[in-house]
């Protein structure tokens, strides 16, 4: 601890002397899964690269202590032979603690747990003056919840305690084939409420084809189930083969997986967009090339090769949070203006007021009782035009907005001022 109170303290330091003079400054991670494109002045900027060590975990308390640069693949290895993981565990490996805290990140068991930042008990948080403030439910619990998706706007967090719980060896999975997206978002919510279920996502392949994938943890697998692994260059990437044992068939599959491999199972690939780097290159996508090039395929690669190449300029990349009540008349509306699939949807019953306190139309009343969420990952080209490029990110947001629901902010944003005060509260 005594070393990251000296870092802490250093930072406390860079912070109040900017506030003395009045100068803006950025935040430098050493990396980042956003897909907005940053310039990084020395000269105004803090540096908080070095706060990414585990410092406890308690096995008792089922709790650990983590700096914010502490990336998933960081902590779940750090955990698990104490036999306990996070609850919610974001599918990129290089997404880091303080990311998921900031930008309200979430997975396949957020349908459970909510978002990752329901999963923090309190943290230590520098603010803009330079003082270093405790925050949690208890104390400074305005601060606590505001600074939850807030994008360290309101202070740069330096330490979180997280709740951890028991892990498994396996994720016994089951994939479910379906044939519309009205029977696809049935499915998902009849997975979310299925007592039993601790991971639910889905896959629209089509829009007359989805796969809804539930998981259990469960350290015995039976005797004819197979297991399937997705973290080695020999396997399959997680969304072809869903594909694949859920074509030509309504009939359930059952597996299982190692638990490390299911929570990171969208790492090679990330989800399906690595599949535009082949046609881009005009490299044949197969089994043989994603083998031989599987280094340059995963995200933390992938993700340096978006910002040096600026194709953030070229492809959407957007997650959209819906009311289930409105998903399918969205999910209409991206097969009309766009026709790429796959899309990606992750259930999420949200613990607490959402993140920056949206306005938008509470359309979940038309279904009495369901509270449920449905994130929409949009991931594909755009226009090569980019004045067309802009009008169709302008022209999704404008559609969730209709209908009530919000987007995540890590990606391209696209509104302008009045149009982000009159869906987020400023005021508040």
């Amino acid at each position: 601890m005594e070393a990251h109170q000296e870092a802490v303290a250093h930072i406390s330091s860079q912070i109040f002397s900017f506030h003395q003079k009045q100068v803006p400054f950025r935040l430098y991670h050493g990396s980042t899964n956003s897909t907005q494109s940053r310039k990084i002045d020395p000269e105004r900027m803090v540096d908080t690269s070095q706060l990414n060590h585990v410092l406890k975990i308690d096995d008792k308390s089922k709790t650990c202590l983590v700096e914010p640069n502490v990336p998933m693949d960081r902590l779940v290895d750090a955990v698990m032979p104490y036999g306990l993981v996070p609850p919610v565990v974001m599918e990129f490996p290089g997404i880091t603690v303080g990311g998921g805290f900031a930008g309200t990140a979430g997975e396949s068991s957020g349908f459970k747990y909510g978002f990752f930042d329901s999963t923090v008990n309190w943290i230590e948080i520098v603010l803009a003056t330079g003082e270093i403030v405790t925050a949690s439910p208890t104390e400074h619990s305005d601060l606590f919840y505001a600074a939850a998706g807030t994008f360290g706007t309101l202070g740069v967090t330096v330490l979180l305690e997280l709740q951890l719980i028991d892990a498994k060896q396996y994720v016994e999975l089951t994939y479910q084939p379906t044939s519309s997206i009205k029977e696809t978002l049935a499915a998902l919510k009849a997975a979310c409420e299925a007592e039993t279920n601790d991971y639910v996502d889905g896959i629209m392949l089509a829009k007359d084809r989805g796969v809804i994938i539930s998981g259990k943890l469960t350290d015995e697998v039976a005797s004819r189930t197979r297991t399937q692994r997705f973290a080695r260059a020999t396997d399959p990437w997680h969304y072809i083969h869903a594909d694949r044992i859920t074509r030509g068939s309504l009939e359930a599959v059952k597996e299982a997986t190692p638990l490390r491999d299911y929570l990171f199972r969208y790492d090679r690939g990330a989800f399906w967009t690595g599949r535009y780097a082949f046609k881009y290159f005009l490299v044949p996508f197969n089994r043989i090339t994603r083998y031989l090039l599987d280094y340059f395929m995963h995200t933390r690669v992938m993700y340096h090769a978006l910002h040096a190449s600026g194709h953030a300029k070229k492809y959407m990349i957007q997650d959209l949070l819906l009311p289930k009540a409105s998903a399918e008349k969205f999910i209409e509306y991206v097969s009309n203006e766009f026709d790429f699939w796959p899309l990606w949807l992750c259930p999420f019953q949200p613990k607490q007021e959402l993140a920056l306190h949206p306005r938008h139309d509470d359309i979940r009343k038309e279904e009495k009782g369901d509270s449920l969420y449905v994130n929409i990952g949009v991931w594909g080209p755009g226009s090569t035009t980019y004045s067309r490029f802009v009008e169709q990110n302008r022209l999704l947001e404008s559609k969730v907005c209709e209908l009530g629901g919000v987007k995540w902010l890590y990606a391209q944003q696209y509104y302008t001022e009045d149009e982000f005060d009159s869906i987020y509260d400023r005021e508040w």
